[in-house]
């Protein structure tokens, strides 16, 4: 049976924030949904991949049916709307498989180019390969996709210019504030995001503060940047001190909300303030945007500041692309041999005995191995070539090989 190599998923190409961040998955969730997506009738391997920018599953499956019930069984677990599934997208085969190169590769990314994507893509596979839910096919995926990683980042210049969501976030701050240096700056949050923003910020020479609900990270990231320590539960009290609020957590409810926002900027004499929300699932209450003097960007705002320093990149990118189809081609020349990889052991175990007490047998089973290895297509043609030939050595005829029955096929 055939087996078909997909990859299905929104990102923020086919999908807005609020429809991504319903089916955002933390890490817990992947070791939550990944062991009852891999017992579903026909999903031979699978992984997750979420980040900010998408959801993405790749696998290997015997038929549409099963991905089909693949789909339905994560819409129904993450308790999602069935209808959202006309923003999501579908490849398989090689085009599957380019995708997943291409994200690897961080020529799929929001900013062309960044790296961060490759340890979230080691991440995703890492839980997977843990959960027993990858097998030989997603092994060596995961195995190309990052050699084409490599490949793309070495032998391009796309890495030169690229910058992380983390810098465009900082950007836009330096777009809507101008100057940072005075700007009382708060981070709420202390992940990889929000550690790579408040690097940036501090080069700024902004005022930093950083709150998070692990009291002890805050404090060790401060350190680290010399900035200043808002304890986590104190908040909603103290944020009228702050010009520009940047939040990145895996919370998937609101920590930011309107009330708060509120009766903060009327606290600031209604002077202006900036969220930028990273984080997905949105972290800021969207209906902060609608107040007075308040100004909300979540991750779908920074694509036009990514958009901006883009055409060098782009450039390169095509350089990028010559990679991953090279690359693709590899990876479908092995996936060919692994179809076949059956015919080749079914020939040599049903002809073991013949071939151990017949020279010509043997030699006939050599010729069919290796045409079959360099043109998989012609695995069933030449099965039919080499049982012609056992017969025609049977019969006593002088035996040709098989390439040469081949050619005159």
């Amino acid at each position: 049976m055939m087996q078909r190599i997909f990859a299905w998923g929104v990102n923020f190409k086919t999908a807005p924030v609020e429809h991504r961040e319903l089916l955002a998955c933390s890490r817990d969730d992947a070791y939550y949904l990944l062991p009852p997506l891999k017992t579903i009738e026909g999903i031979k391997e699978l992984m997750l991949l979420s980040t900010c920018n998408r959801v993405e599953v790749y696998g290997l499956a015997e038929d549409y049916e099963a991905i089909n019930r693949l789909i339905l069984e994560l819409f129904t677990l993450k308790g999602i709307e069935k209808k959202l599934r006309r923003n999501s997208f579908f490849l398989e085969g090689e085009r599957a498989v380019a995708h997943v190169f291409r994200v690897a590769s961080g020529l799929e990314s929001m900013v062309i180019g960044e790296n961060q994507i490759v340890n979230q893509f080691k991440q995703a596979y890492s839980i997977a390969k843990e959960l027993n839910c990858t097998g030989k096919v997603l092994n060596r995926l995961y195995e190309k996709a990052l050699r084409t990683a490599k490949r793309v980042r070495t032998e391009t210049g796309i890495s030169k210019n690229a910058v992380s969501v983390s810098y465009v976030a900082v950007e836009l701050a330096k777009r809507i504030f101008g100057s940072l240096a005075r700007a009382k700056v708060l981070l709420v949050g202390a992940g990889e995001m929000a550690e790579l923003s408040a690097k940036y910020l501090k080069k700024l020479n902004a005022h930093l503060f950083i709150t998070n609900r692990t009291y002890e990270r805050a404090v060790e990231l401060s350190r680290e940047l010399g900035g200043h320590v808002l304890r986590f539960e104190e908040l909603s009290e103290h944020l009228h001190d702050f010009d520009i609020v940047l939040v990145s957590t895996g919370s998937r409810e609101y920590i930011v909300d309107y009330y708060m926002v509120n009766k903060a900027i009327k606290k600031r004499s209604y002077r202006p303030m900036f969220f930028i929300d990273i984080s997905v699932p949105r972290n800021v209450d969207h209906e902060v945007g609608k107040l007075d003097e308040v100004f909300l960007y979540n991750i779908d705002d920074l694509q036009e500041v990514a958009e901006n320093n883009l055409r060098e990149r782009l450039r390169e990118k095509e350089k990028g692309e010559i990679i991953v189809w090279d690359e693709v081609g590899k990876f479908m020349k092995w996936m060919e041999l692994l179809r076949v990889e059956d015919v080749i052991v079914s020939i040599k175990k049903h002809w073991r005995e013949v071939e151990l007490r017949e020279p010509a047998v043997r030699r006939l089973i050599h010729n069919v191995v290796e045409e079959i290895r360099k043109e998989p297509a012609l695995a069933e043609k030449l099965v039919k070539i080499f049982l012609q030939e056992v017969k025609d050595a049977n019969t006593g005829r002088e035996l040709p090989y098989v390439h040469n029955g081949v050619d005159g096929a």
